[in-house]
């Protein structure tokens, strides 16, 4: 009746205790997880991993679009100085070129027929620039004005001379502090005449 009491007892017992192999507590619990979700744990850890390296990379492209808008800005100043620069070296070489012409391309004397023309230049740039202010045009047209003066031809026309004629005034009018006798900033091989100072016009 013992034997068949403790029997009982033990069927009531943990598994455990009715074996004689005691489980260690030290045993972990077994999960079992589908493909699906082994998948996604193992994608959140790759995606909290490189994180961090994603933002540095998102920063640097950032310092790096900066930089290359400096290297452009940097890029489009030299390339100015390089057309000023041009445009100075093609004038030097113009008037050495001047310099050493035939006697008969020669500056004309200073007489009073060539200060009047010289003059006359003076006022036709400077009325050119009063119509378009009083005719209201707009401030890109009288800049451009300023910025362009008038070729040799146009002068030419103008005056009812030849283009040699204004040749030869040109190199009277660059000692003349009215005038700039320079390069045209669009046309090759265009030589210009405009007015240094148009707020201080001196006719």
């Amino acid at each position: 009746m013992i034997d068949v009491a403790s029997a009982q007892i033990n069927s009531f017992a943990p598994i455990a205790a009715q074996t004689d192999f005691p489980v260690s507590p030290l045993e972990e619990p077994v999960f079992i997880l589908t493909s699906g979700q082994l998948q996604e744990i193992i994608s959140q850890a790759v995606q909290k991993a490189i994180q961090p390296l994603l933002e540095r990379i998102e920063s640097l492209e950032d310092k790096t679009g900066l930089q290359n808008e400096k290297i452009a800005a940097l890029e489009a100043t030299l390339d100015t100085h390089a057309d000023n620069s041009l445009i100075q070296l093609r004038l030097i070489n113009g008037l050495r070129e001047d310099a050493h012409k035939a006697p008969e391309n020669a500056a004309p004397v200073l007489t009073k027929k060539t200060q009047d023309h010289i003059t006359e230049i003076a006022h036709i740039l400077g009325a050119k620039e009063k119509r378009l202010i009083e005719g209201q045009a707009g401030r890109p047209y009288v800049d451009k004005l300023r910025k362009e003066g008038m070729t040799f031809s146009q002068l030419a026309t103008v005056l009812g001379l030849t283009v040699d004629r204004i040749r030869q005034l040109s190199r009277i009018a660059a000692t003349d502090q009215r005038f700039n006798i320079t390069w045209h900033p669009r046309k090759k091989n265009t030589k210009i005449i405009k007015l240094r100072r148009w707020d201080a016009l001196v006719l």
